[in-house]
């Protein structure tokens, strides 16, 4: 089962300086049917003009994945993490038992990211922040494990839950599969691009929610850039 969610349906909100799509409830957009997708709770596409963002705020008891698509994004917390992370790269931030951060686009270029909210399943433990370059050329044609809960993807960065962040960068006419198992949940969404998921086709920063699929194919229609939550 494959339901696709077009980006111009999404909710959403334009504060000036963000522009931002919600794929599931969020702030003041609330659908009861798009609470959430599993363990998966929030999928923002965020465009952030260039010198602002978001103020230091607090969070807890949640594994935040940030996908930065262009520009770059600056986080600095209350643990004393500092770092920028620029398209292609990949951020989490385990939120733990409690952590006030900023994230903030000191670039003179509008930053669009995707951010990713996954329920974890471990808590009680101190809050953490990592960030990863994960080149594009890795991704090529397949899908590479950004961020993961299971010991065995050592490359990815951490996070503290039964899931698994994936992404791949395809050229027109490639395919990549996925194997999710007919038992998880999967949420893709192409960064861009235009690309077919099991014959279902989606635009660029459409959403797709995926249930009872055994792998999922996805094939680009044209160059395209696809991120997969993988969760229970």
């Amino acid at each position: 089962m494959i339901e696709r969610r077009a980006f111009d349906q999404l909710g959403g909100a334009d504060h000036g300086w963000l522009k931002a799509r919600h794929h599931f409830s969020f702030a003041n957009y609330y659908d009861p049917a798009r609470m959430s997708w599993g363990a998966l709770r929030v999928w923002n596409d965020d465009e952030i003009a260039a010198g602002t963002g978001f103020p230091p705020h607090p969070h807890a008891d949640m594994e935040i994945i940030t996908y930065v698509r262009d520009g770059a994004i600056t986080h600095q917390d209350s643990l004393g993490n500092q770092g920028r992370t620029e398209a292609g790269d990949v951020q989490v931030m385990s939120a733990g038992t409690g952590v006030r951060h900023s994230e903030w686009n000191a670039e003179d270029v509008t930053t669009r990211i995707f951010q990713i909210w996954i329920e974890p399943t471990r808590r009680g433990e101190k809050a953490s922040w990592g960030a990863k370059p994960f080149p594009k050329g890795e991704r090529a044609g397949q899908f590479v494990i950004l961020a993961s809960g299971f010991d065995d993807d050592a490359d990815a960065l951490p996070i503290r839950t039964d899931a698994r962040v994936a992404g791949a960068t395809l050229k027109a006419g490639e395919s990549a599969t996925y194997p999710l198992g007919a038992a998880r949940r999967g949420y893709l969404v192409p960064a861009r691009g235009e690309v077919e998921i099991n014959g279902v086709r989606l635009n660029a920063r459409d959403g797709a929610a995926i249930a009872q699929e055994d792998a999922v194919t996805v094939t680009a229609l044209s160059d395209a850039e696809v991120v997969l939550v993988d969760a229970a």
